[in-house]
């Protein structure tokens, strides 16, 4: 099970921080910070991952930190080093530019979703509270699960629950969706979870933490944002710069280790004439992700699931 299927299955939550961030120092460590440098957090949440890369820079180096989420504002401190850019972090080379930069040293990627989102009932991520079927990182703009579900055919659903949650009877579960939605629209939590009451199979908890990640990834295209982020760090990383990906589950781990290894997130093409392919544009840190230490896994069980994997640009 994922780590957001886990976050999902809690029952109850006490008061927790906006965010933990996961593998704090190994994800900074692996940036090989140079204090004047310029470097990217491209999910700033909770702003722990920031905070420790500024303790690193001196006062000539530079932070941009992205976050399509308008709630990690409030978590900004006042630092002349950094720079808050309050959209998706697939628009990496887009706000660099326009901010003069054209080249960083480093760039981290936590791509869990934030202990605040799962655990605000309004954001509708979570199965433990009843609220609009929203699901949306960016709340101003985007169809929300509700549309998802409401405006896709039984196929399309298929594919989703399949990729994205793993769902075991996806197929059955989609053609109840789409036949429930023609004459009764699914607004809210507690609507969808009666609507699939009939056919969960196994846990219930698990079952709908599967669906509710599928929707999640599917409403915030959060692979389509993923690639087109590793896409971009080719052109925007300096020669011998870094970038460190904290996944938090296998889908997002392949293509990272993917990408690290052969320069595309999926199966490179050979070239028809010559019979080669291009060349590779990063040296993957090591063949394995590093994972959550025993005493993190004891402080904080959410991070159970993350994998960090650093690639160096050659």
């Amino acid at each position: 099970m994922t780590e957001e299927q886990k976050r999902n299955k809690v029952e109850a939550v006490d008061e927790t921080p906006y965010h933990v961030p996961v593998m704090l120092k190994e994800a900074v460590d692996a940036l090989d910070i140079n204090p004047s440098g310029i470097y990217v957090d491209c999910t700033f949440g909770g702003g722990g991952h920031s905070r420790e890369i500024l303790k690193r820079l001196n006062q000539k180096g530079r932070l941009f930190a992205f976050d399509q989420d308008q709630d990690a504002k409030a978590n900004l401190t006042a630092d002349t080093r950094l720079e808050f850019i309050p959209h998706n972090f697939r628009h990496l080379k887009r706000f660099l530019r326009l901010h003069e930069v054209d080249a960083v040293d480093g760039i981290l990627a936590d791509l869990g979703v934030s202990s605040h989102q799962f655990d605000e009932p309004s954001r509708g991520f979570s199965i433990r509270f009843d609220a609009p079927l929203d699901m949306r990182m960016d709340t101003s703009q985007g169809q929300t699960a509700a549309d998802l579900i409401r405006g896709s055919d039984a196929e399309y659903l298929q594919t989703i629950f399949q990729e994205f949650g793993e769902v075991t009877n996806a197929k059955t579960l989609s053609k109840l969706l789409v036949d429930h939605s023609a004459h009764t629209p699914i607004r809210t939590i507690n609507e969808l979870k009666a609507a699939i009451a009939p056919i969960v199979k196994g846990n219930p908890n698990k079952y709908l933490a599967q669906v509710f990640q599928a929707l999640r990834m599917a409403v915030n295209d959060e692979i389509g944002a993923l690639e087109d982020l590793l896409k971009q760090s080719v052109d925007v990383l300096k020669q011998g710069g870094r970038i460190a990906v904290i996944t938090f589950h296998s889908i997002e781990d392949r293509i990272v280790k993917q990408f690290f290894k052969e320069g595309d997130p999926h199966s490179r093409e050979v070239d028809p004439v010559f019979g080669t392919r291009s060349a590779k544009p990063f040296e993957p840190f090591s063949k394995k992700p590093m994972e959550p230490s025993d005493e993190e896994l004891k402080r904080n069980p959410r991070s159970r699931s993350a994998r960090l994997r650093i690639g160096i640009r050659k």
